[in-house]
């Protein structure tokens, strides 16, 4: 007899029930320690919407594991499709943890400094394995979650959910919605390309219209990091978008999923009675529980929507770059980020104080306070035709403000840069960066003369500037003309100069502007000076 004798549990499992059924137990005891409660024949019957058995072990995930003691464990069958809800919760969820994976990924790659930071992007453009393509979902992923945070919050003021008892749960909601624009915007800095700079100058300039004068002063330069954006102003943006604002977010979001937890999905407005909320109330008939049908729909839809960003940011979207950002070259035509042009309409009202600071304000402390100031117990929506119509002029108001706050409202210049900035735009690669380096042949072009043009590319380029040509009208200036030189400044390097010509009425006198830009061979657009 052996003096010692060591037992191990996996060979004792192996000589009572041999090695296959052994290691398949040990397999199911550990997706069942993972799973808090399921093994790998109830996880295959979830994945195939099986019915539970009786007692359901599906519900013990709920109890004991760490990702879904938040989640419901059962649903009113109400719930169970794309109506009341249209999915804009889960999706403005999916969308958060999609930029933070992104994010990550990005930031692995950039320095947060004007010395390095357009490089890196550059880098992560050309060199970076998927660079391009993280990138790409990163800034369409911004971009819908702010649309779908702000369509979430307008289906839940036309389905009457920020009445009582969930005021507070509107308030975070609110707050998310800010977070999601402020996260946005801060992430609009970083590339440090010439639409970035000044789309942000613009939207900070903001701040220093606060009044008094030395609180708008003292904003500023706090927002800025210095009179004008540098690297204290990066910095500050770039923490504002990994850590700040993402801290915010998360402990708003946790707080907002906890009270919807605790009051339930609000219902269609037409299932209750007036004033009476039975969400929390789900009789056992009426439930559809979490597992299977509603996990294995969001596996889904996870699956959809990744599929749908990778072909999107692949082959439909690219999110732009532009040249270097330069402080003293103004682009022409800048505006701020899609979802602040109703601000940015607001200022061409008007003084800057008011329209830009004081009504905003206003705005945003009326949506805040709108559950505590609207508290009629209806929810249905005959009976809210004043607030209904409210909302609807409220969305017609943003989309003509937002149009306003676009250069074809209320911006005056002069038509020879207007002309020059359709073929070569400074915040956009525009028709002649992006045009085919070959077909851009050496010689001196009449934009009148597009017809005669030796090649398509040259035949498109100046059709576009004729038609600008056409259309300039400014003071007394007559006979506008417009011509296209193309030289071969180096090998592998054009240079493109256009020109507009007019004659002055009252003088007689001849005027010209130029604008060159340089197209190299082996780049995707040049760079105009």
């Amino acid at each position: 007899m052996p003096i010692f004798e060591v037992h191990l549990p996996l060979l004792d499992e192996i000589k009572t029930k041999g090695l296959k059924l052994a290691l398949q137990g040990m397999a199911d005891n550990a997706v069942e320690r993972l799973t808090s409660g399921l093994g790998i024949s109830e996880v295959r019957a979830v994945m195939r919407d099986d019915p539970p058995p009786r007692p359901n072990p599906r519900l013990k995930p709920h109890a004991e594991g760490f990702w879904l003691h938040m989640r419901p464990t059962y649903y009113n069958n109400l719930l169970d499709g794309i109506y009341p809800s249209f999915l804009l919760g889960w999706l403005s969820t999916f969308f958060f943890t999609f930029e933070i994976i992104t994010g990550i990924f990005l930031m692995v790659y950039y320095t947060p400094s004007p010395l390095v930071a357009y490089d890196n992007m550059l880098n992560i453009l050309s060199n970076v394995p998927f660079g391009r393509l993280m990138r790409d979902m990163h800034k369409l992923g911004a971009e819908l979650m702010v649309a779908i945070v702000a369509l979430h919050m307008l289906r839940t003021f036309l389905t009457g959910s920020y009445k009582k008892p969930r005021q507070f749960t509107w308030a975070t909601g609110l707050i998310l919605l800010l977070v999601t624009a402020l996260l946005s915007f801060s992430g609009y800095l970083l590339p440090w390309d010439q639409l970035s700079l000044w789309a942000v100058t613009i939207g900070a300039s903001m701040a220093e219209a606060a009044p008094p004068e030395i609180v708008g002063k003292t904003l500023n330069l706090i927002v800025r990091g210095a009179p004008e954006f540098g690297a204290g102003g990066l910095l500050r943006f770039y923490l504002l978008h990994v850590i700040f604002l993402p801290l915010v977010g998360l402990l708003a979001f946790g707080v907002h999923y906890y009270k919807v937890i605790l009051h339930g999905h609000s219902l269609p407005p037409e299932a209750e009675e007036v004033g009476v909320d039975t969400a929390r109330k789900v009789p056992i008939k009426v439930r559809t529980y979490f597992m299977p049908r509603i996990l294995t729909r969001e596996l889904f839809w996870v699956a959809i929507l990744l599929a749908i960003m990778v072909l999107w940011s692949a082959y439909l979207f690219h999110a732009p770059l532009e040249p270097h950002a330069e402080s003293l070259i103004t682009p022409l035509h800048i505006i701020s980020p899609w979802y602040f042009l109703w601000l940015q309409g607001m200022l061409k009202l008007g003084d800057k104080v008011i329209w830009g600071v004081i009504l905003p304000t206003i705005l945003i402390g009326g949506l805040l306070f709108l559950p505590y100031i609207e508290v009629g117990p209806s929810r249905r929506y005959g009976h809210r035709r004043i607030g209904l119509s409210a909302a609807m002029l409220f969305v017609a108001g943003i989309i003509i403000l937002s149009f306003m706050g676009t250069p074809f409202y209320g911006v005056d210049t002069s038509p020879e840069q207007e002309a020059v900035a359709v073929l070569v735009p400074e915040t956009e690669p525009g028709p002649l960066r992006l045009s085919d380096w070959d077909e851009l042949e050496t010689g001196v072009y009449e934009s009148a003369a597009w017809n005669i043009a030796p090649n398509r590319t040259l035949r498109d380029l100046l059709h576009t500037f004729n038609e600008e040509i056409e259309i300039a009208e400014y003071g007394g200036r007559t006979g506008w003309e417009g011509v296209m030189v193309i030289e071969d400044w180096q090998p592998g390097l054009k240079k493109i100069t256009l020109r507009v010509l007019w004659i002055d009425q009252a003088t007689g006198d001849p005027g010209e502007f130029n604008n060159s830009t340089y197209l190299h061979q082996n780049s995707d657009y040049g760079q105009g000076e």
